[in-house]
């Protein structure tokens, strides 16, 4: 649909903003490593059950192009609540680990120090992964400062990292809940059940991960009705290691991974049930596409990525395009479906709008309004191994050769120099036209290499 098709669906700021009404509550739903091909409603054919985020995306908009700004974990979430591309922080490429110190700069707006401004209470459950404390490793027998109640969380009760990342404990707010005094060996067989050894809290089990934080979720949207709030739930599922509950085993032809997407679709369930539908805006999205490989493509003729080229990390479009639904009953037209083209950064400015709270120019530096102007003209990617892409219309510039990421070969030697896709006729990106559209790659490289010297990508 056009984008003043969805303009007209929804009433936000500033019209929202001048009625004498509560401002809606906000909740993030970011599953792990979920792919674009998982959900039902994105793939009719996919091998999985996901009946609730199918139901969500029949009561909101569904986005078929939407894009996380890094095609793995930590850059897309300080994207997410920062509107700005993480490459343009200390982390150029890869991820955090879980004793690496805080990534987010100090006095750097987010969502929820925005929000809390606005009169929002705000929380975090769920995986961090974006450091803790200051000092280069980690002391969890210290507070852990700065993090999110840092950053305008006024809780936060989550993981540090991913699930398959030392070390293995809940901290709540700035202090670790129990410290990680036992060790677990790990674990790297079959495929998925994944772990790293290292440090544990005596009581911590990974496979208890899911239903806790689906509990601390439902726990505390039951208790908040004073205020609107702003909850961030990013699951730690589907990420390694693929742990489905006995309920939940065979549930798929996907084998476990399909069976642990559909637990993830059951906590999700389990979130939604508890919410104010007519006064709360849900996005349901992932942080990256789903580490599905050929390998696995051919054992369960399941397509987590649909037909879009690669896996996570890389710098194709099944390393970033993700699903992305958006609900609010009365507000967003059900059954919608959307092709405008947004990145994830774009969630602070969006916030913003709903909330009506104007951004200044140096914060959310790469977020544009979903539901207003100035329409985004272009996205830049980013792959796991920080090679650059840039999308504008449907056409699309990679600077390199190779995924840049987990399919092999990550780098290859030009010339040519990189790739270039016209995604309307080849969404596959399997003919590269680099060399025959000499002008379009000057032009779009010179977009990239403005949107990197100038330190933003939305205008002031």
């Amino acid at each position: 649909m056009l984008r003043r098709d969805l303009l007209r669906l929804i009433a936000a700021a500033p019209a929202a903003s001048a009625q004498p009404r509560r401002p809606p509550n906000i909740l993030y739903i970011l599953c792990d490593d979920l792919g674009w091909g998982d959900l039902r409603c994105y793939n009719p054919e996919s091998a999985i059950p996901t009946p609730h985020a199918d139901r969500l995306a029949s009561q909101g908009v569904r986005f078929t192009d939407m894009h996380s700004p890094s095609s793995v974990c930590t850059p897309t979430r300080y994207g997410i609540l920062t509107g700005r591309y993480c490459w343009r922080s200390r982390l150029t490429k890869g991820v955090l680990r879980g004793y690496s110190p805080n990534l987010i700069e100090a006095g750097r707006l987010t969502v929820p120090s925005m929000l809390k401004a606005r009169g929002y209470t705000t929380a975090g459950i769920g995986k961090w992964h974006l450091g803790l404390g200051d000092a280069e490793t980690t002391d969890y027998s210290k507070p852990l400062r700065p993090g999110p109640t840092d950053h305008g969380f006024d809780s936060y009760y989550g993981i540090p990292a991913s699930l398959d990342m030392e070390p293995y404990l809940y901290f709540e707010n700035d202090r670790a809940v129990e410290q990680p005094t036992a060790r677990t060996e790990g674990r790297d067989t079959p495929r998925g059940v994944f772990w790293r050894g290292g440090g544990i809290a005596p009581s911590f089990k990974l496979e208890d991960v899911l239903p806790t934080l689906t509990g601390k979720a439902v726990e505390y949207i039951s208790r908040n009705h004073e205020k609107p709030y702003f909850l961030y739930l990013p699951l730690a599922s589907p990420h390694t290691p693929w742990l489905p509950d006995r309920k939940h085993q065979g549930k798929s032809r996907a084998g476990i991974y399909g069976d642990f997407v559909s637990m993830t679709d059951d906590a999700i369930g389990r979130v939604l049930a508890a919410v104010d539908p007519k006064n709360t805006l849900v996005i349901l999205t992932s942080d990256n596409g789903a580490h599905w490989t050929p390998e696995d493509r051919a054992q369960f003729t399941h397509r987590a990525n649909a037909n879009w080229r690669g896996q996570k990390a890389d710098i194709h479009d099944a390393g970033h395009r993700v699903p992305f639904i958006a609900s609010w009953q009365g507000r967003l037209a059900p059954g919608t479906v959307s092709a405008q083209l947004g990145c994830l950064t774009d969630l602070m400015a969006t916030a913003a709008a709903i909330a009506g709270y104007q951004l200044p120019a140096n914060a959310g530096e790469d977020s544009f309004d979903l539901l207003g102007s100035p329409r985004r003209e272009a996205v830049v990617h980013h792959s796991s191994e920080g090679m650059f892409a840039i999308r504008e219309k449907n056409w699309k510039l990679i600077l390199g050769r190779g995924s840049g990421g987990f399919t092999k070969p990550a780098f290859e030697k030009g010339p040519p120099a990189g790739q270039l896709y016209d995604l309307a006729a080849d969404p596959g990106e399997s003919t590269d036209l680099f060399e025959k559209e000499p002008d379009r790659v000057a032009r779009l490289t010179a977009l990239l290499d403005r949107y990197r010297t100038e330190g933003r990508s939305r205008p002031v």
